[in-house]
């Protein structure tokens, strides 16, 4: 079995390339290809998934950030490009953006710069529920001037927690590769 991830932006391939094979068992391979933002990925995902020729079992995963987009709107239209193949697609959409899952886990994010002072945000109610910070990835900047986006997956990735991230599009993220291979 073969996983082909299609991302709609660099960084989250950073931040799958090691998160992945901590998630997936040995026996499944995975391939990740970013792009470079919303309608390069939504203009792809159709010919991608129609033109795959690789033989085997290829199941694909599409990771989108939600931007204040109605989630529930956003995956249909997402699933509505996926029509043109009957493989097994998985759509999932990162609440409010990527970096909601930074915030779902502060440790990861205090490690990752080496600012003990981070470790506080958790207690405030701003970052309880990280996936409702309105501009997560805004956020991070006013925290970490220097943050940047590939490095900063880079960064952050190691030192995630996969089982303890407070973000709950995270976790959704997580349990729907697992379950999608499963079938």
């Amino acid at each position: 079995m073969k996983l082909i991830f299609l991302l709609e932006e660099p960084s989250m391939k950073y931040l799958l390339l090691e998160l992945l094979p901590r998630i997936l068992p040995p026996h499944v391979d995975f391939q990740v290809i970013p792009h470079n933002g919303k309608r390069d990925l939504e203009k792809s995902i159709p010919k991608k998934l129609r033109g795959w020729n690789e033989p085997g079992d290829i199941r694909f995963v599409i990771l989108h950030d939600q931007d204040n987009k109605d989630c529930i709107e956003l995956k249909q239209s997402l699933l509505e490009l996926c029509k043109v193949t009957d493989r097994p697609v998985l759509v999932r959409i990162a609440c409010q953006e990527l970096e909601s899952w930074y915030f779902g886990d502060i440790n990861a994010l205090t490690k990752a710069y080496g600012k003990t002072k981070l470790k506080n945000l958790s207690k405030q109610k701003k970052y309880r529920i990280p996936d409702n910070i309105p501009s997560p990835k805004e956020e991070l900047y006013k925290l970490i001037p220097d943050h940047q986006q590939i490095e900063g997956a880079k960064r952050i990735a190691p030192h995630m927690d996969i089982k303890n991230n407070t973000s709950v599009s995270f976790q959704v993220f997580v349990t729907g590769i697992q379950r999608l291979i499963e079938k």
